[in-house]
């Protein structure tokens, strides 16, 4: 009986709570949440593919393919994933695990799967109302590739590129000024724009490639499609040559390394101001880029931060919530759910360990994806600078009547700011920790929280308790121990019967 009556009071207390409005995700892709995935080095879900299999090497494939990601995607959109990106499918020369040596630009890597299997994959992205951009590599082929060896086709080529990147040690760049050349480029990128049903390409190391080219490109790829995503992904870390590619091409978006590395240098150690963050973008007037912490080809945020004794589930909140609160799309590279360790770029390529995990961080991760997709004003409302005080951080986000503030200390010691521009009789109302803030003597709202934690509020009219509510919960509360004492008696009356039977 008592727990008849605790599942009735849940129940109605249930129903009471008062739930944010779920909006549908807004299509631009400014709005996305991507996540990264390197296929050969994600997750194992078709073991009938042999192949070159060496998990003992970390120069060979370790058995990704496109089977192990559709066994995750449902995992991913608990996450917030809107879109996935991953690394080039076309088939590789031995020990290609990366997709860079790209010997037949018209085949799929049978280590990954079919074309079947890879449009199974697709449909099944789409099925979550998700998206799918793949890695286009047009710059390099695998110096293995038939089309060196063709005498016709000799001047095609330039030389292998001066990168350290181990992944374009064997290739040799494609000479994209030549019209052949380039025409056949032009042709694979159509070939699986429209032989699958991908939504985009990423464009690897476009400010290689002749900028002639890239309009050409992108411009033939958005007048056959034009909400298709194209992303571009610079080798070199020039803004001014990245700010006029997305001038003169139809690029949409582009990374910025430094910034990337701006924010995992603040987040990775308590006490430094995020507002340097918000510093860098404003200084170099960044647009139409996307924010990544992460990456295959250097040491994981989660280790860079451990190193400095901090904990993975307060590094990642702060970390997280920065990503999923400003404006712009995010990208997640793999295993962040975990969080995936990696002293450098062999280790961060490694399997996912899907077997591990911390179910705090995966709880927090969830919970400010879903803020991210619940509220508009967090994907594409307005930013306005509150104010830092120490390491505490404070931003507001706006958008039509939606208004919201987002609060990151990551100092070691609790810290507020004042906002002073808002009407009187409002409150913010924390939605992450259940803070509350109202007006103050002086007709301020202080915003206060502990040291390396977070808040996002949501601006409401204060409308002072609710005594009709808190009235009713005093009511059920009542009749719920009424009931529990009547039960007691009842109880009690029925055991001295029972024993005045016995004795009698």
């Amino acid at each position: 009986m008592i727990k008849k009556l605790s599942i009735g009071l849940a129940a109605v207390l249930g129903m009471l709570i008062i739930q944010a409005p779920v909006h549908a995700q807004d299509e631009d892709i400014h709005n996305e949440v991507f996540y990264q995935i390197l296929i050969d080095r994600f997750n194992n879900g078709d073991i009938e593919i042999e192949g070159e299999l060496d998990i003992n090497d970390p120069y060979n494939y370790h058995g990704g393919d496109f089977q192990g990601i559709i066994n995750k995607l449902d995992d991913l959109q608990d996450i917030g994933i809107t879109t996935i990106s991953v690394t080039p499918i076309m088939e590789n020369k031995e020990q290609g695990y990366h997709g860079f040596w790209i010997d037949d630009f018209y085949q799929v890597n049978p280590q990954f799967g079919t074309m079947e299997d890879f449009e199974r994959l697709v449909s099944e992205v789409h099925d979550r109302d998700m998206k799918i951009v793949i890695d286009f590599v047009f710059n390099y082929a695998a110096d293995t590739n038939p089309l060196t060896e063709d005498e016709d086709k000799e001047d095609w080529w330039l030389r292998t590129p001066d990168s350290d990147y181990e992944w374009l040690s064997e290739t040799v760049q494609i000479d994209l000024t030549n019209p052949e050349a380039a025409e056949y480029m032009l042709d694979v990128a159509s070939y699986w724009q429209t032989e699958t049903e991908v939504d985009g390409f990423k464009l690897q190391d476009v400010d290689m490639a002749p900028q002639a080219f890239i309009e050409e490109l992108t411009a033939a790829l958005k007048e056959n499609r034009p909400d298709f995503y194209l992303i571009g992904d610079i080798a070199d870390e020039n803004i001014d040559e990245a700010a006029e590619l997305l001038e003169n091409t139809s690029l949409d978006l582009i990374n910025y390394p430094d910034l990337n590395q701006v924010l995992s240098e603040t987040l990775a150690d308590s006490d430094k101001n995020v507002s340097e963050v918000y510093d860098t973008w404003e200084e170099q007037g960044l647009t139409d880029f996307y924010k990544q912490i992460d990456g295959f080809h250097q040491e994981r945020f989660t280790n860079i931060f451990s190193e400095n004794q901090r904990n993975s589930v307060t590094a990642w909140t702060l970390a997280l919530t920065y990503m999923y609160t400003t404006p712009g799309p995010t990208m997640i590279t793999q295993g962040t759910e975990i969080p995936m360790y990696g002293m450098d770029a062999e280790e961060s390529q490694r399997l996912v360990p899907f077997n591990s995990g911390d179910e705090d961080l995966k709880e927090f991760h969830k919970r400010i994806a879903s803020l991210h997709n619940e509220f508009p004003a967090l994907r594409f409302g307005d930013f306005e600078y509150v104010g830092s005080d120490a390491s505490l951080f404070v931003f507001r986000r706006s958008y039509e009547d939606e208004v919201m503030y987002v609060a990151i200390n990551n100092g070691s010691e609790s810290a507020y700011i004042d906002e002073e521009n808002l009407e009187s009789g409002m409150q913010l109302t924390g939605i992450l920790e259940d803070n509350l803030v109202r007006e103050n003597e002086e007709g301020n709202y202080r915003i206060g929280i502990p040291r390396e934690s977070v808040e996002v509020y949501l601006l409401e009219e204060d409308k002072g308790f609710n005594w009709l509510f808190i009235g009713f919960i005093v009511s059920v509360l009542a009749l719920f121990v009424i009931a529990v004492v009547l039960l007691k008696r009842k109880q009690k009356l029925s055991e001295q019967q029972n024993n005045n039977h016995i004795e009698s």
